[in-house]
């Protein structure tokens, strides 16, 4: 029976680890893992470090003097009812408007991409490029361009809507101020969010679309699918990848709203209507000194974020589950 603990054996797993520590390997390492991990750090963590400790503090931001007060400005933040009035807001802007605008998104993409005649090869529109560049174009407009756009837009004694309401015969709507009333505020924001982005994610869908083979398509048709059915059951299913990181990408973007809403409504519109976490923040920082204060809104923003994200990783991993085990029964 061999040992392998003696003198002989310590030599040779030193000889066998020195020649594991070639260049190549230490340079490897530290320009793909080491510098990245450095980076990451300093650019990415560190910032948050710096911003929880900033926020247990009453930081008025234009001086070096702060004193520590815990976690007085998070109490603060709990009995605070504007904070609490823009974080349901924000909440009410991810929860409809990735849904909204994606369902628009990828039902555009599937006309576009396969709603063409129903006999013969599957196609979509005649003209399918220029509707994509249609589409498309809003999303090439900066956000602050397409807020003043639409604010004229919905002015209410010269704004193009409350014309073309009128020319047709709704008189009722002669005057009436679109983001200046505290029931229409929202959705009238929310519309002018989903003009900017639909477009893009209509693209992202007809690239992901048209990545499924013909052949699928034919088989749905020969079974007598219709169109409908062929969208929700073929073409869905395949791009969930595409939808999950629209979500995700789509959903944290629409939280902030910054610029869109601090030009339709820079005080955040009647009775608070639209007014973001971000906009209170913003309001709280730079109109009123309180940095600190802002900064613990800036917290809790980014733990909204990440609790959104994780909530949408789950709940597509749930339906992959139960595609899996749907398709594992048949």
């Amino acid at each position: 029976m061999t040992t392998t603990t003696g003198p002989g054996s310590r030599r040779r797993r030193v000889a066998r680890f020195r020649q594991r520590l070639t260049f190549d390997r230490i340079s490897f390492v530290a320009v793909f893992l080491i510098l990245p991990l450095a980076i990451f750090g300093v650019f990415e963590l560190s910032p948050y470090i710096q911003a929880f400790y900033y926020a247990m503090t009453n930081w008025g931001g234009f001086s070096a003097e702060m004193d520590f007060v815990g976690f007085d400005n998070f109490i603060k933040l709990t009995s605070d009812a504007k904070f609490l009035r823009a974080a349901a807001n924000s909440a009410l802007l991810c929860a409809v408007l990735p849904t909204l605008t994606l369902v628009t998104a990828f039902a555009i993409a599937v006309v576009v991409t396969t709603g063409g005649p129903i006999i013969g090869r599957v196609t979509g529109l005649k003209g399918g490029g220029f509707y994509r560049v249609i589409s498309f174009f809003p999303y090439t407009v900066p956000a602050i361009v397409i807020g003043l756009i639409w604010a004229q837009v919905y002015d209410p004694t010269r704004g193009l809507l409350n014309g073309f309401l009128k020319l047709i015969g709704l008189d009722q709507f002669d005057g009436f101020p679109w983001i200046g009333n505290v029931h229409t505020a929202m959705p009238a924001s929310m519309f002018v969010i989903l003009w900017g982005f639909v477009g893009f994610y209509t693209i992202l869908f007809v690239a992901a679309i048209k990545g499924i083979p013909a052949e699928t398509y034919e088989a749905a048709r020969i079974d007598g699918a219709g169109r409908f059915r062929t969208a929700v059951s073929i073409a869905l299913p395949q791009v969930l990848d595409s939808v999950q990181t629209s979500y995700i990408y789509l959903g944290l973007t629409v939280i902030d709203s910054f610029v869109y809403m601090r030009v339709l409504n820079a005080q955040g519109g009647p009775d608070f209507s639209t007014l973001t976490i971000t906009q209170d923040l913003h309001m709280e920082a730079f109109t009123r000194g309180q940095f600190g204060y802002a900064t613990s809104m800036g917290v809790v923003l980014a733990a909204i974020t990440m609790l959104y994200a994780g909530i949408i990783f789950l709940i597509f991993r749930l339906i992959r589950g139960k595609d899996t085990d749907l398709g594992s029964a048949a």
